[in-house]
């Protein structure tokens, strides 16, 4: 029988150890949270847990070594140590996070052990790719050009669900989803390189109409750029990947930024400072009317969204903080996580959306779309965790099924993956809606 090791328990892991132990395989889960694994596995006979953290390299060392596969859903830092001991013991590796530099260079070891680290195998990186390059490869087949390609894609409550001045709930790894507001952005637009520094990430923002659900705002979502090689799509004059939202997050979070609410350094001690003490602490301003001086300093009405927000999330209270030495990034992650999570009888959802213009041999233009929208709940599960977990777990059964049958560092952006993949997660009614022959006045101007 066929032993997977799934390491971490966080909040996307539930769909695929219940896909595994549905299969009959076994499944061990090692995590700093025990009792999360165990809620997972429900007493099944193939499943069992352990507390393992990250930094225990001797135990994953003999963990690995004893599994046939090694699933990672730690923080990204993580996954170089973990290939490089699947290299170690030549057992291959699924991820569903981004290929880091580190892990990239990887690549020639892992051919020459003939293990396969198969990474970005989850919705955003991971559907978005597979779904993409089908009609990338589609349109290359008929000797048509990609020349725009906008990706854009976005985890978020369901609408009756979204009922905070930030229009927002966490249903996944939520500080990743804070961080990632400290990116930087560059894409390529009609020929022009854009790049934008974290903090404009907000500001260079525009909105969509996305069917059934109205307008929806977007920001770009990292490096676009490196995609157009990944792709495989020099003839693109325009390489857009971004982040869908509603109206209210983009503006917060700008605020936030503004006031310097999401720093990740420096550390201090803020024992026995209050919410308000600490937002004019970091926005530089005096305690009396806070409401009014901050209104001010972004130069924005005290009934603004971002004002509103921020009385929400309690920022303008003289509760007392609950830290002593942190950084800010933690106080406001923390507090919005405490104020902004998915309930249990809440739906999310996952919105993705791919437009291209094709150009054809005869001269022709073309709009292609492809688009999705899926709908979960933390009952079952949330739409970000079927989305997420699925595509890896589909992966981990063939590569333990010899169906891939590959080593190295990869994406799946190959037909051998891509293909399987996308037909399986449509029997659990994940799939992309695609739409043909439109005309130009369809691409995003």
């Amino acid at each position: 029988m066929n032993k997977v090791l799934i390491l971490g328990a966080g909040l996307v892991v539930k769909p695929m150890v219940e896909f595994l132990l549905e299969r009959d395989y076994r499944v061990m889960i090692a995590t700093t949270t025990k009792a999360k694994a165990d809620r997972m596995i429900k007493g099944h006979p193939n499943g069992s847990s352990m507390t393992w953290s990250a930094d225990d390299v001797s135990t994953l060392e003999k963990l690995v070594n004893e599994h046939n596969i090694v699933v990672s859903f730690l923080p990204y830092s993580y996954h170089v140590r973990v290939a490089k001991t699947c290299i170690r013991f030549s057992k291959p590796l699924v991820t569903t996070s981004y290929v880091q530099t580190e892990m990239q260079a990887l690549d020639e070891e892992a051919k020459k052990a003939g293990v396969l680290l198969l990474n970005e195998m989850g919705l955003d990186p991971g559907i978005d790719h597979m779904t993409a390059m089908k009609i990338i490869d589609h349109i290359h087949n008929r000797n048509g050009k990609v020349e725009q390609f906008y990706s854009l894609c976005g985890a978020l409550p369901a609408p009756e669900a979204a009922d905070n001045p930030v229009k927002y709930k966490f249903s996944w790894s939520p500080k990743g989803v804070i961080m990632a507001s400290n990116n930087n952005a560059l894409y390529l637009k009609k020929g022009q390189k854009v790049f934008i520094k974290p903090v404009d990430l907000f500001k260079d923002r525009f909105s969509y109409d996305f069917p059934g659900m109205g307008n929806l705002e977007i920001y770009p979502n990292r490096d676009s750029i490196s995609y157009i090689d990944i792709y495989g799509i020099p003839e693109a004059v325009t390489m857009y990947r971004g982040t869908f939202r509603y109206k209210g997050w983009c503006e917060t979070l700008d605020a936030m930024k503004m006031l310097n609410m999401i720093d990740d350094t420096p550390k201090k001690d803020y024992s026995g400072m209050s919410y308000a003490g600490f937002l004019a602490e970091q926005a530089g301003i005096l305690t009396g009317d806070l409401k009014k001086a901050v209104a001010e300093k972004l130069g924005i009405s005290e009934e603004a969204i971002p004002v509103k927000s921020l009385e929400f999330l309690g920022f303008f209270s003289y509760e007392l903080l609950e830290y002593s030495i942190t950084t800010p990034f933690e106080i406001t992650s923390s507090r919005m996580i405490s104020r902004m999570s998915l309930s249990a009888d809440e739906r999310d959802m996952v919105v993705m959306q791919h437009i291209f213009l094709a150009s054809w041999a005869d001269g022709k233009k073309e709009v292609i779309k492809s688009s999705m929208l899926d709908f979960g709940s933390p009952s079952t599960n949330t739409a970000v965790a079927r989305t997420v977990a699925l595509p890896a777990a589909i992966a981990v059964k063939m590569i333990l099924e010899k169906k891939i049958n590959l080593s190295g560092v990869y994406r799946p952006v190959i037909p051998e993956i891509y293909n399987p993949v996308i037909n399986e997660l449509k029997t659990f009614g994940i799939e992309m809606a695609e739409q043909f022959g439109l005309p130009e006045s369809e691409m995003i101007q």
